[in-house]
């Protein structure tokens, strides 16, 4: 039975709308997988590899575990955040540069609805990434990736993802060309990636560097997603949590308010 003329047909959410946006970004990284999925899952064994042969050798540990098993979480999580980053940041912008951006703006999905659309499947690319790097360092001898809680992992893995979405699509709507993402990719990115405890335990390090890395977010995520894998961590792990919970959701409202006040989107 069709609605009185004038009365929205739509409940509190679209549903098929947000099922047909994921669904259309899933598919848009998902035809090229090659380079969006199993090329990052190469790189980060070359990671392991280089790092296990330079510094792993005469059976170093760190935190109580082979070096190898230490690192390896540390590379499956950073290979997520990237991923998940690398998707959200192109999907508005490569809607602006091309004129296309009216194709995200016209559907009646809610300003919500687009943020949970293009986060979700930034999301699922981490998560393939993730899948897909865990089953190359499954296959790779002497490293052990079997998590000790699942849970834990998946929890961590999600924030992190979620974490580097948001602040992708903050970039989609700042930047006006590639060079824009590509200058956050560099400068913001990859230095708290890499800065972040992944290849080194931060009880190596000075007290000032050491604060340094614990105002770092994705610090708490690689100790987090570590801790389920070996069961020890850097940090307090739901301190860290909750700390990342807090500030996803603080970066939801952000992107909200940015994309609802359509600067450098509608003006």
């Amino acid at each position: 039975m069709n609605a009185p003329y004038g009365e929205p047909i739509l409940g509190t959410v679209n549903w098929g709308g947000l099922r047909t946006l994921y669904i259309k970004e899933v598919r848009r990284f998902f035809k090229v997988q090659l380079q969006t999925v199993w090329g990052p899952a190469v790189t980060t064994l070359l990671y392991l590899v280089i790092f296990t042969v330079a510094l792993g050798r005469g059976g170093r540990e760190l935190m109580g575990v082979p070096f190898a098993e230490f690192l390896a979480p540390g590379l499956i999580v950073m290979g997520m955040i990237q991923a998940a980053f690398a998707n959200a940041s192109f999907s508005l912008l490569v809607g602006k540069i091309q004129g296309t951006i009216v194709d995200y703006l016209m559907p009646p999905l809610s300003i919500g609805e687009l943020v949970a659309g293009i986060v979700a499947a930034s999301v699922t690319r981490a998560f393939f990434v993730g899948g897909a790097v865990w089953l190359v360092m499954l296959l790779w001898p002497g490293v052990d990736v079997m998590p000790q809680n699942l849970l834990v992992v998946l929890y961590f893995g999600l924030m992190g993802a979620l974490l580097l979405s948001f602040l992708g699509v903050l970039t989609s709507v700042w930047a006006e060309k590639f060079d824009h993402a590509a200058m956050v990719t560099n400068f913001v990115v990859a230095p708290l990636a890499l800065l972040s405890g992944t290849f080194y335990s931060i009880e190596a390090l000075s007290e000032t560097f050491q604060a340094v890395s614990l105002a770092n977010p994705v610090f708490y995520v690689i100790s987090g997603f570590r801790y389920g894998f070996i069961g020890v961590a850097d940090s307090p792990v739901m301190i860290g949590a909750i700390l990342l919970a807090i500030l996803n959701f603080i970066l939801f409202g952000l992107c909200y308010r940015l994309l609802a006040s359509g600067w450098k989107i509608k003006n």
